[in-house]
């Protein structure tokens, strides 16, 4: 393996088997290159997901036009949900040692693979291609939530990674929908700069047409996590203070809110609403994160939140419970950073099983 490349599939089973390691022979596979999420069982029709708690898709769609996304491959970007896969077998099982919970033993999930996004639209991000990669995420996430379960999209580009998962769980609610969301950017242009069609909720613009259109999610509900610094539109962020949204920034978490205090204000997209949306765009650990900063290319900015505050996050909103859980911009190319992933939805779902208790 070259170094501080991606180890291909081969090389990852070859040199995984450790004390420390998952020590299992066997575990279910999606493909040939591709375990379950921690080895939880397929679930391939939706009879196989009546049941569980919380389940598990993939969305690998990344939006540009050409072969790089924000200064990296196309290609490395898109193996995000085939990555955190292949690092969640690392481990031995559900039991996490911090809170002495099998987290497996407390709540049913499956891996419902990957949504059959069309395959031509990472050669033509035409509005109507990508419509339909979003169309063959709400499809899955629309039946998990028809089962009652929790829908976890490991995803990479909106929107595919966001609104197709927000859309859904406001259609799918009667009252009103908080949302909690953790990026660098807060994603509410006007118009998707992709195609400049005012149909799709694009990376920089999805936010903004999830307010527009959802008329149970209103922004006073939103806690927006981690954004810093000059990239803003000034008119948009007051916009959106004016409007009642929690705006917590990485200054104000690491200057006088502290972690706990962060925690505290969550509460804010639960009072009043009925069911509350969780989206990470892991962008915001910048060049915080536990590998280089560099790996998101130009998506990449100082003052980024630590792999700590962000799976601390993920725990205490699976304490107060969730509709949906979804990621973007996963920084490509570092097995630490897929693990960090693992890491977010393990915790968030020791945090369901907290509340359950």
């Amino acid at each position: 393996m070259a170094k501080n490349s991606y180890p291909t599939w081969e090389h990852f089973i070859k040199t995984k088997q450790s004390p420390y390691f998952n020590s299992r022979k066997a575990f279910p596979m999606l493909n040939a290159e591709t375990p379950t999420f921690m080895g939880i069982p397929v679930a391939k029709t939706l009879n196989d997901i009546k049941g569980a708690d919380a389940v598990i898709i993939g969305a690998p769609y990344v939006a540009t036009s050409g072969e790089e996304y924000m200064g990296v491959s196309k290609h490395e970007w898109i193996q995000a949900p085939k990555r955190v896969r292949q690092q969640s077998i690392r481990y031995r099982s559900g039991y996490i040692q911090d809170f002495d919970i099998d987290i497996f033993e407390k709540l049913h999930v499956v891996d419902y693979g990957d949504a059959e996004i069309p395959s031509e639209v990472m050669e033509n991000q035409s509005p109507e291609n990508i419509l339909k990669a979003q169309a063959a995420v709400e499809e899955k996430v629309v039946d998990v939530l028809n089962v009652g379960a929790i829908p976890i999209v490991i995803g990479q580009n909106s929107p595919c990674g966001s609104y197709a998962i927000a859309k859904p769980i406001a259609e799918n609610t009667n009252g009103e929908v908080g949302c909690i969301s953790l990026d660098t950017h807060w994603d509410s242009e006007p118009i998707d700069y992709l195609t400049n069609d005012s149909r799709i909720a694009g990376s920089e613009s999805w936010k903004h047409k999830m307010y527009q259109v959802h008329k149970n999610m209103h922004p006073r509900h939103l806690v927006e996590i981690g954004e810093r610094g000059m990239l803003e539109d000034k008119n948009i962020i007051r916009k959106y203070l004016q409007q009642g949204t929690r705006f917590i920034s990485s200054w104000e978490l690491r200057t006088s809110l502290g972690i706990d205090g962060l925690i505290k204000e969550l509460d804010r997209a639960y009072n009043g609403t009925d069911s509350v949306y969780a989206h990470f765009d892991m962008d915001v650990i910048g060049g915080a994160g536990p590998a280089s900063g560099d790996i998101l290319g130009e998506a990449a900015e100082p003052i980024g939140l630590t792999e700590y505050e962000v799976i601390r996050i993920a725990h205490e909103i699976g304490k107060r419970g969730l509709s949906g859980l979804s990621f973007i911009c996963i920084p490509p190319g570092s097995p630490l950073i897929y693990r960090t992933i693992v890491y977010v939805i393990m915790y968030l779902l020791a945090g369901l099983t907290l509340k359950s208790d």
